[in-house]
């Protein structure tokens, strides 16, 4: 599944969603609804929108609160929702706009622009025609005078260099001054249609972590769009790290997670400091495996040349397809004026999400283990003298997703 444009007021979060509620692959498409407090624990309602006639589908499209009645749609009435999707047929697709007349809002926020830093950002899926194959989200940063936007250049700029985040949406109602929150499909309709979840886990496909995303000035160009993750302290298992490291440089930290986490989902923060500017070397790398299979996924940072990041999942034995590239990399400059690296990782069963500098760069990557991932190892090697490392790791509880009567789960 994947997130339509939700919205947000003061005491409840809106999210629609593609739904199947008839079978675990993309197809016979609903607009599912759930809803939330802090954007991790979810409660399914009733179906949205239904396809109105055998062979139709109700595919990508948004859902916006109608404040001034603009669309006619609610007099009397501001907190009106409307709808704009794309009707598929077997004939040809159409914009429907239909009004949801049985999902209100309290406490309607005013209308975002969704500006950051005064410039507007407009996001476009496309799927194929991705750099590693498959769909993907490019950001445009420019300008929007109410009926046509321009961008500032041709630049297309990738908001992930994994494979596995597409078609993110922002959330309606947040104030134009604030970071936006988005949340993603984490899949590529090159294989999503036959990973190892349907009959075992009752779903296909997941979603990303909600992020917060700002368009920054930073070293590497006037327009860098910035992701990081929403807080994630409503899911910690303590408030305390789980284990961690002042001392990490040309040294490495081993946890096993089998026993004190449960859900196996973690976040770990590295934190590489007093990088000089010159002549650099030395590695940082993380793994998570599994001590039952051998199994592992890897990823990491190498602090001279280009300076680029990796990330390995090809010793993942779960899922075998000819399109699941199992190698990223990007190059991720080191500031001159900070010496600083900064890494944050956050893994659950079958997919993992990175985080470089502050959310400069970040990725979202899936994989499919037969055992499960129970391990995990941070180090560092042949670092330049002085260079400080550090590392805190987090335990996770699970996302939470209750049933509402009359919803049952596919």
């Amino acid at each position: 599944m994947f997130v339509r444009r939700g919205y947000m007021d003061k005491a409840r979060i809106d999210l629609f969603h593609a739904d199947n509620p008839s079978e675990n692959i993309a197809g016979n498409q609903h607009w599912g609804h759930a809803t939330s407090t802090d954007l991790y624990h979810w409660e399914n309602q009733a179906i949205a929108i239904f396809p109105g006639a055998e062979g139709e589908g109700i595919f990508s499209g948004s859902s916006v609160i109608d404040v001034n009645n603009t669309s006619g749609f609610f007099p009397n009435q501001t907190n009106g929702v409307v709808a704009m999707y794309t009707l598929n047929t077997a004939e040809e697709e159409t914009q429907e706009i239909p009004m949801l007349s049985n999902i209100s809002v309290e406490n309607p926020l005013d209308p975002s622009n969704f500006a950051s830093n005064d410039m507007y950002v407009l996001t476009v899926s496309i799927n194929p025609g991705a750099p590693l194959g498959g769909s993907i989200t490019q950001a445009f940063p420019g300008t929007f005078n109410g009926t046509h936007f321009a961008p500032v250049d041709q630049v297309a700029r990738i908001t992930d260099f994994g494979k596995d985040n597409y078609a993110g949406q922002f959330f309606y109602g947040i104030p134009p001054t604030s970071p936006q929150i988005s949340i993603a499909w984490a899949s590529n309709w090159q294989y999503t249609q036959v990973v190892p979840t349907g009959d075992s886990e009752n779903f296909r496909s997941a979603m990303s972590l909600p992020r917060y995303n700002v368009l920054a000035n930073t070293t590497r160009g006037d327009y860098t769009f910035v992701s990081l993750p929403y807080d994630l302290s409503p899911l910690y298992t303590m408030t305390s790290p789980l284990a961690n490291s002042t001392s990490l440089a040309n040294a490495s930290l081993l946890y096993d997670y089998s026993r004190t986490v449960p859900s196996g989902a973690l976040t770990f923060n590295m934190t590489v400091t007093s990088i000089p500017a010159e002549n650099v070397t030395g590695t940082t790398n993380f793994t998570f495996m599994s001590s039952v299979t051998g199994e592992s996924i890897r990823g990491g940072f190498y602090l001279g040349g280009d300076t680029p990041f990796f990330i390995n999942r090809g010793y993942i034995r779960g899922f075998d397809n000819p399109f699941f590239t199992d190698k990223f990399s990007t190059n991720n400059l080191v500031s001159v004026d900070t010496q600083t690296f900064r890494l944050q990782v956050v893994i659950d069963r079958s997919i993992m999400e990175v985080f470089l500098d502050n959310g400069l760069r970040s990725a979202t990557t899936t994989f499919f283990a037969e055992g499960e991932l129970d391990t995990l190892i941070v180090s560092s090697a042949e670092l330049s003298p002085g260079i400080a490392v550090s590392v805190d790791v987090y335990g996770l509880n699970r996302y939470v997703v209750s049933y509402i009567v009359g919803r049952v789960p596919k």
